[in-house]
């Protein structure tokens, strides 16, 4: 151990973000939800909220990540199938019908097309009357992970990269309770990465988005407020608590070294989310206790906000019965056993401490070498993230077949017992709805209107100005996700 023991809410805030950590506020249950249309995903919300979620986040369908209308041919078979569909302000609005915008917060997993479902959210606040000062959320915008794990990117590397900053700078001006970024290393650690990856590679690429926002005249003060971050929480239990640690500590320095931030400035704020790979279609029933001891994890590990994965989600989204469940799990963990009495309770613990030393260091190890290949774009341009991903899943996966790890259940204590989990299927004829309904929105709008606000918005690219005015008038006269992505 290094010796440091420091307090709660202090610098470089190892034991959490805040003095009193969950004896002042817990953590935020934030399930995260999207299915068919957004009249069913809005029902879904408002069935949560319910239970006793407090704050909302949405799951996209593929298309609407990849900036494909529901129309479009390569659209086929995947609308509303993995999340909701929302290509034009209409969707958007029946997305957040009758909830009340101003009073909770809204997290949108989104990345590529992230200017455009923003620009859906302002123009449906507007509408409504309601003020950007009260707007209170998380738009992903981390597009460098895309290329690195999940694939879900349009556009080439440095440009994408100038969008996610245009939202940056956008938010830092009109939006001031906006998360601008949430940078994540969950879907890297998803792909395979360690957990000393997951920190390393998160931190550089939050270090490119800070850099690059700070050239374009971002003020530093509404930078550091705003980030914000998004970590797997796995299966090593103790491991995982100390890497929410040593990620917190780490850029802490960073923030206040590389980028000059005010120490005051420098809390790394994150939301966590169970691991969605170490979910098994054998035995589900299984992972509501690998789901419990990962929330664990994360609370102990100072999260802000947690989603935990429904046990069904091996075989398909959630069901009504599991998606309850998975909040039930959060509660139970929040109101029952106690764990909110202490700010940091494995502060001290030696083989915390030691575990939190150790995955800093190796991921300032990291952090040199993405440095030394010119920063985190060259690191996703060149492969070394890619690559380096790759090497440790495919060790991972060698373990598992000698032997060496075992999965409960898969590889170990295994039964011929069938499966009686009820597994919600997608819905064909929603599909065909959600397209109809598109097709028909697209018809009402005012055309020359529509045309007019798209041609300004391609001259603003053209420009290279910021594209978040031009993409709201867009989105305001009806132009689609499609029309805007292409």
């Amino acid at each position: 151990m290094n010796g440091q023991i420091d307090k709660p809410g202090e610098f470089p805030y190892t034991r959490g973000v805040h003095p009193t950590m969950y004896r002042g506020k817990p953590w935020t249950i934030r399930q995260y939800s999207g299915m068919d249309d957004a009249n069913k995903t809005n029902e879904r919300f408002k069935l949560l909220l319910e239970q006793g979620q407090t704050g909302l986040s949405t799951a996209f369908d593929l298309p609407t990540q990849m900036g494909l209308d529901p129309d479009d041919h390569l659209s086929k078979g995947e609308v509303g199938s993995s999340g909701v569909s929302v290509a034009i302000i209409n969707d958007m609005e029946n997305l957040l019908q009758g909830l009340p915008l101003d009073k909770l917060t809204l997290s949108m997993t989104i990345n590529a097309t992230a200017q455009i479902l923003l620009s859906f959210l302002v123009s449906v606040a507007e509408k409504r009357g309601i003020s950007k000062d009260f707007l209170s959320g998380t738009v992903q915008n981390d597009i460098l992970k895309e290329y690195i794990a999940r694939g879900c990117y349009i556009y080439p590397v440095e440009p994408a990269i100038k969008i996610s900053v245009d939202v940056i700078e956008y938010c830092a001006k009109y939006l001031p309770s906006w998360n601008f970024i949430s940078v994540s290393g969950y879907h890297m650690r998803e792909a395979g990465s360690t957990a000393v990856q997951e920190v390393a590679f998160t931190l550089s690429n939050a270090l490119c988005y800070m850099e690059n926002a700070i050239k374009r005249g971002v003020d530093r003060t509404a930078l550091a407020k705003r980030v914000s971050f998004f970590f797997n929480s796995h299966n090593n239990f103790f491991e995982e608590i100390a890497k929410f640690r040593a990620a917190r500590r780490l850029w802490a320095r960073l923030a206040s070294e590389r980028l000059g931030l005010p120490k005051d400035l420098c809390k790394l704020r994150f939301h966590a989310q169970t691991a969605g790979v170490t979910l098994t279609s054998k035995q589900p029933h299984n992972n509501l206790i690998r789901v419990t001891y990962q929330v664990l994890a994360a609370a102990l590990g100072g999260a802000q906000s947690i989603h935990a994965n429904a046990f069904d989600e091996a075989l398909g989204l959630p069901t009504e019965d599991s998606a309850k469940l998975a909040i039930r799990t959060q509660q139970i963990l929040q109101n029952e056993i106690g764990i909110r009495d202490v700010a940091d309770p494995f502060g001290g613990s030696y083989v915390l401490e030691d575990l939190t030393d150790r995955i800093e260091s190796e991921a300032v190890d990291y952090i040199k070498k993405i440095d030394g290949v010119g920063g985190a774009i060259r690191a996703v341009e060149t492969k070394f993230y890619q690559k380096e991903i790759e090497r440790e899943q495919i060790k991972f996966q060698k373990e598992i077949e000698s032997g060496a790890s075992h999965v409960v259940g898969v590889t170990k204590y295994q039964n011929d017992e069938k499966t009686t989990v009820k597994i919600r299927k997608p819905d064909l004829e929603c599909q065909r709805h959600v397209i109809n309904k598109f097709l028909g929105n697209k018809k009402k709008r005012d055309e020359s209107k529509a045309e007019k606000h798209l041609s300004a918005l391609k001259k603003t690219a053209e420009s290279g100005a910021n594209i978040l005015p031009s993409t709201i008038d867009c989105c305001k006269s009806g132009v689609t996700l499609g029309e805007i992505s292409n």
